[in-house]
């Protein structure tokens, strides 16, 4: 007879087992997964240093924004030289006839504005001697110098959360209290020179102080109150330079007495070159405003205040005490920048205008730096150097020193809208944590 529940398997071998069955099935499950499997694709090679060097050259970092920012405002500052020449003008009126007249007249003028800016603010090649040949860099570091100050004094407070509009005010009573004890003080030269900048600054400091301590007692708005202040602190200098005293008595104009010799900065080039020491009081500045930010307690505490005030406080940080220290720093810096303009080169005695605008011109510096010190130090060099340029471009080029303003405002603009930047040369994104990564794999 016949078994009625055959054996499953093939009817000319023997039945399997069952611990072949389960081994045949878990070989089809593999197969079938095997072949449903998507390939992975063969593993990219890694780039090489020159290529990511290149990949990251135009991406959106900023440093090469930057120099974009720089490029577009004279490019822009260059249609504007143009425009505002009715010669080369006149020519563009038969462009279609000789458009080369148009195309060399526009070159001749716009090259010759930017070889006298740069002649004017670093080197001339043409100069004869070693005062004619470093006089160029001389008046841009003279012009560098108070910049830095009132930069550092903006972008510190920027940086704690706080907008100083009140560096103008800060530099004036910094110019006025070093230049009182300039020629008040009779004191030895080191000595006296010391006392005068250490005024400066303890005047800067006391018109910081005082938004600062508004600010953490009443919640008053800082730049309301140090907008005010500027114009208190620019009637006050015009009150005291006529007192009795402190007005020059040879003079019957609103001007004060000279700083004495002893209270003014060492020059660094000799007596026929303007730079001063104040120029590397400035790098000692940046200096300590770096460390101040990166490394002290009181930097953290600042920088988590300007991110957060409530969590800072919840952390456990005093805002209000922050608040008053950080604008009194910021003054105290502010009033340094403005002793410069008295104790160094530039003027040696009080008059309506001694301060001009290098509080004003601080907030652009401090923009333009990206509100970081060494940054700023930068931008009041570029600042300082378009200035002493912008002098040559004026006597040497028929350019007016109105257009070298526009330019200062062009490079600001671009700097302050990266996003524009970025369209306009359609930068991509900066991949910097891909180059880090390579970095950290040694390439």
């Amino acid at each position: 007879m016949s078994n009625p529940n055959p054996a499953s398997g093939s009817p000319d071998k023997e039945p399997a087992t069952e611990a072949q069955a389960a081994q045949v099935a878990a070989g089809g499950v593999d197969r079938a997964a095997t072949a449903t499997a998507p390939k992975r694709p063969a593993q990219e090679p890694r780039p090489s240093l020159g290529r990511l060097f290149l990949d990251n050259l135009w991406a959106a970092n900023t440093v090469t924004v930057t120099v974009l920012a720089v490029l577009l405002a004279m490019l822009v500052g260059a249609v504007l030289i143009i425009v505002s020449d009715p010669d080369v003008l006149a020519t563009y009126g038969y462009i279609t006839a000789r458009p080369s007249d148009a195309l060399n007249s526009s070159w001749a003028v716009v090259s010759e504005a930017y070889a006298n800016l740069f002649k004017g603010a670093i080197f001339d090649p043409e100069a004869s001697g070693f005062t004619a040949a470093l006089s160029p860099i001389s008046e841009t570091l003279t012009y560098t110098a108070p910049l830095v100050f009132t930069g550092l004094s903006v972008a510190l407070a920027f940086r704690g959360g706080l907008f100083n509009i009140g560096a103008q005010g800060q530099a004036t009573m910094g110019v006025i209290i070093a230049a009182l004890a300039g020629f008040l003080l009779p004191l030895p030269p080191v000595l006296h020179l010391l006392v005068a900048v250490l005024a400066g600054a303890a005047g800067g400091a006391l018109w910081g102080f005082i938004p600062g301590i508004l600010k953490a007692r009443t919640g008053a708005h800082e730049v309301i109150n140090t907008i005010m202040l500027n114009y208190v602190a620019l009637y006050f200098l015009s009150w005291i330079i006529v007192q009795s005293g402190v007005q020059n008595p040879n003079r019957a104009d609103a001007i004060s007495r000279p700083v004495d010799a002893s209270a003014q900065f060492p020059r660094l080039l000799g007596d026929n070159l303007r730079v001063h020491a104040g120029i590397l009081l400035a790098v000692l500045a940046t200096w300590f405003v770096a460390w101040l930010l990166n490394r002290s307690t009181f930097g953290f505490e600042l920088r988590a205040v300007g991110a957060n005030p409530d969590a800072a406080r919840t952390a456990g940080i005093s805002v209000p005490r922050t608040y008053v220290l950080m604008m009194a720093i910021a003054g105290l810096l502010a009033g340094l920048g403005g002793s410069q303009m008295v104790l160094g080169s530039t003027a040696n005695a009080l008059t309506p205008l001694v301060v001009a605008q290098i509080g004003f011109d601080g907030i652009l510096v401090a923009l333009l730096g990206r509100v970081k010190p060494w940054g700023v130090l930068l931008a009041a060099l570029l600042f300082g150097a378009l200035q002493a340029g912008g002098n040559r471009m004026q006597g040497y080029a028929g350019i007016s020193l109105e257009l070298v303003t526009v330019l200062q405002a062009l490079i600001v603009i671009f700097i302050a809208a990266p996003a524009l930047v970025k369209a306009i040369f359609q930068l991509r994104a900066a991949r910097a944590a891909r180059l880090q990564t390579s970095l950290a794999k040694g390439w």
